[in-house]
């Protein structure tokens, strides 16, 4: 007979060797993380545009080949900031992409290869969830949000990435907790001072994320930038690390970079102006390839743009 105690325990054990962490919950708590976004939807205070373009992780319809789901993995696995190179005016301007932007699918990949190890031999499934991760890792007391609504995990603080697993292992296991802040955040206001577009509210705790650089900087390059941002703002090629970057949870990570790609003042000008990815030469194609920048091509020449002009 199996033991699921020892399939639990496999699931931690092989996370701590790993260097990451995880959780599991039931599966019965998924229509919570519906109500959780659907209550701040129905009072408003979801701003309309930001809540139309993520309405399908916001309303989020399991799908899977086995019966029955009854249980959710959550997996925090550290990750780096990276730094982009890109020669502009006989200058060398390094950019930095925040953690959680890159090599997003390698990751998913590989943890739905470590829980199959696990749960396959034993006769259940897994299957990639996506759902609202930042609301289920507090749930599940993996994180804790911070007061600028990011996920911090213990030893990791923001520099992490989420992957979140549906199967029918029928866990006995059921974490789920009151949404928590950071203790440390009730008696700071770092992130608050720094955010320059006033998207940290002191009235609320909801983030006002039609405020925030990160929602305006993943558009595609005919998107224009509201007026009322201004250019000096922006500090990462895609996504923004003011608040990060000032939180002391962070003190001990926000130095945390590798190296990414980097491009000659040729091929600068090519993602500038090119809007086709197949036209660029192979070497360039590859390299933007090779470093998981393929889908966010269509952000780059826009945000690229701006900070070449700010540098």
């Amino acid at each position: 007979m199996i033991n699921k105690n020892d399939i639990v325990q496999n699931f931690y054990n092989g996370l701590e060797a790993k260097g990451y962490k995880g959780k599991i919950v039931s599966a019965k708590h998924i229509p919570d993380l519906h109500q959780a976004i659907g209550k701040f939807h129905e009072q408003k205070l979801l701003d309309p545009e930001f809540y139309e373009e993520y309405k399908p992780y916001f309303e989020f319809e399991p799908e899977v080949d086995f019966p029955v789901i009854k249980s959710l993995f959550i997996i925090s696995v550290p990750q780096p900031q990276f730094e982009v190179i890109f020669h502009w005016n006989n200058n060398k301007i390094s950019m930095l992409i925040p953690p959680t932007y890159l090599y997003g699918r390698k990751l998913i990949n590989e943890m739905i290869e470590f829980l199959t190890d696990i749960l396959n031999p034993v006769g259940y499934n897994v299957a990639y969830a996506y759902l609202p991760q930042k609301t289920l890792a507090v749930r599940s007391g993996l994180a804790e949000y911070g007061r600028n609504n990011i996920t911090y995990v213990s030893g990791m603080g923001s520099f992490h990435r989420l992957t979140t697993l549906y199967s029918d292992f029928p866990t006995e296991e059921d974490n789920w907790k009151d949404l928590l802040m950071m203790e440390m955040c009730k008696e700071c206001s770092a992130c608050i001072r720094k955010c320059p577009t006033g998207a940290i509210p002191t009235d609320r705790f909801l983030l006002r994320a039609e405020r925030c650089l990160t929602f305006h900087n993943e558009h595609p390059r005919e998107v224009p930038f509201p007026e009322w941002i201004d250019p000096k703002w922006h500090n990462c090629l895609v996504g923004c690390l003011h608040c990060q970057k000032v939180c002391p949870v962070n003190k001990k990570v926000i130095n945390w970079t590798e190296q990414g790609p980097e491009f000659s003042e040729e091929e600068t000008k090519l993602i500038l102006n090119v809007k086709d990815i197949d036209q660029l030469p192979v070497e360039t194609k590859e390299k933007i390839e090779k470093y998981d920048l393929l889908n966010y091509y269509e952000v780059l020449p826009r945000n690229l743009s701006v900070l070449l002009k700010k540098n």
